[in-house]
Formats: C-alpha cells, sequence, structure tokens
C-alpha cells in the first residue's frame, strides 16, 4: 500500500477535507502553482533569447495588465460561481473519507480513465460551441479573446464554460467511484495539463513529446486552434479531432 502513508496523513486534516472551502481554495492554490513556472518563462523570454526560442509564437508578450486582467476572471468566476455551487454539493452530499488509500495501479488507471472522459465531453462541447455560432458568441468567445496563449489564459471565460469544464472535471470520478485521493490526482494533473495547453511554450520536457504516436496534442496542438480556431477542438489527445477532421498538427 504505498499511498496509505499518504492517505493516512490527510486523514489527519479531515476537518479542512470536508470543509466547503476547501474545494476553491485547492482549485486555485494547484492552479496558480501551475501557471507560475510559466509566468516565470514569460518574465524571462523578454530578455533570454535562449527562453524565447521555445516560445510557440516569438513575436507575441505576456503584459501584465492581460495577467492581471486573466487573473481577475478567474478568481470571480471561483469566487462567485464556484463556490456557492460547492457549497450546495458539500451540503447535498457529504464527502466520505475511507480509511484505506486506494492500491497505485488503480489510481493511476482510473485518473487514465477520468482524463479520456474528460477530453471527451469537452471535445463534443467545444465543437458545438464553435459549429454553432450563437453558442460561441455567447459563450466561447470570451476564451478566444487572446490568440496567443499563456498560462493565465487557461481560465480566461465566461461563467457558462467555466462551470461546464468544472462539471465535467467533478463528474467523471464520481460516475467511476472513485476513492478521494484518486479524485484529487485526477484534478491536478487535469489542471496541470489545461495550463500546459495554454503555457504558450513548446518545451523539451512537454507531454506531447512524452507520450509517442502522436497520441497527445499538447501546448503546439492548443496553440493552433486559438490561431486558426476551426481545428484541435479536444484539448489533450488527438484521437477525436482525427476522427472529425479537425486535426491540423502544423502551421
Amino acid at each position: 500500500m504505498l499511498l496509505q502513508p499518504v492517505w493516512t496523513f490527510m486523514l489527519g486534516h479531515a476537518s479542512l477535507l470536508h470543509s466547503p472551502v476547501f474545494p476553491v481554495f485547492f482549485s486555485l492554490c494547484v492552479y496558480l502553482s501551475c501557471c507560475l513556472p510559466f509566468l516565470l518563462l514569460d518574465a524571462l523570454a523578454c530578455r533570454w533569447a535562449l527562453v524565447r526560442r521555445y516560445k510557440l509564437q516569438p513575436q507575441s508578450s505576456t503584459s501584465w495588465a492581460s495577467a492581471w486582467s486573466c487573473l481577475a476572471l478567474t478568481l470571480h468566476n471561483h469566487l462567485v460561481f464556484i463556490f456557492p455551487l460547492t457549497v450546495v454539493h458539500w451540503y447535498l452530499r457529504p464527502v466520505h473519507l475511507p480509511q484505506d488509500a486506494p492500491p497505485l495501479p488503480h489510481l493511476l488507471a482510473q485518473v487514465l480513465v477520468c482524463l479520456l472522459l474528460f477530453d471527451f465531453q469537452s471535445f463534443v462541447w467545444h465543437l458545438l460551441h464553435h459549429r454553432i455560432p450563437w453558442l460561441y458568441r455567447t459563450f466561447h468567445k470570451v476564451h478566444h479573446t487572446y490568440t496567443s496563449t499563456s498560462a493565465l489564459t487557461t481560465e480566461y471565460s465566461g461563467a457558462w464554460e467555466t462551470l461546464s469544464l468544472g462539471f465535467f472535471a467533478a463528474v467523471s470520478p464520481v460516475l467511476l467511484g472513485c476513492h478521494p485521493l484518486t479524485e484529487l490526482v485526477f484534478f491536478m494533473v487535469n489542471i496541470w495539463l489545461s495550463v500546459e495547453d495554454h503555457c504558450g511554450y513548446d518545451l523539451p520536457c512537454s507531454t506531447h513529446r512524452l507520450v509517442p504516436f502522436g497520441l497527445y496534442g499538447g501546448a503546439r496542438h492548443h496553440d493552433l486552434h486559438h490561431l486558426k480556431s476551426k481545428c484541435n477542438f479536444a484539448p489533450y489527445f488527438t484521437h477525436w479531432d482525427r476522427l472529425a477532421g479537425t486535426l491540423v498538427t502544423q502551421d
């Protein structure tokens, strides 16, 4: 039981895990922690060609004004929309914390299945919101304010988009009956991959370079979506875009 010491430590903070504030606090902390390395790269890219060579759009730069605008909208959506819903969810479905941790292989398998489910749900939502002009104008256009992606543009979206993608992320572990620790790991991985998608860098250690056979799109894949708008609708994997004929792999 490799995960049991970790889970036992977390059970020692059960009051925090049971708190209705925890989901929003956890989400924001993980999100900002994931954004921080790329914000540092943005600051260095202005001065160092070595960093700038990895930018997907080298001519672009991230201003403090745009970064603050993105952060302000993220905080607004979390506090005004997500937090009240988490309180309702906390009241209707109290958190159950089992004593035993999940086996590591089981956790990893369920995290992968959750990612695949989220990828499919997001692909369908995303495709519909581009193919139906009213949906795009009303709900999704905000996210395409920036054609040059950067880490903090990840959650630059309206309330409907934020709540829709949040619902997809929350429902997948429930459908699979995941252990709370598995849920937390999935949320962390999902947030990291989403931020990496929008980071604006094609780094040697990027996820799409680690997954073979072009199965994973990554930052380059999603940056093309923000440039062209009519391709690469799946957030992570490439199989749905390949099947739909919407996959574009180069400029």
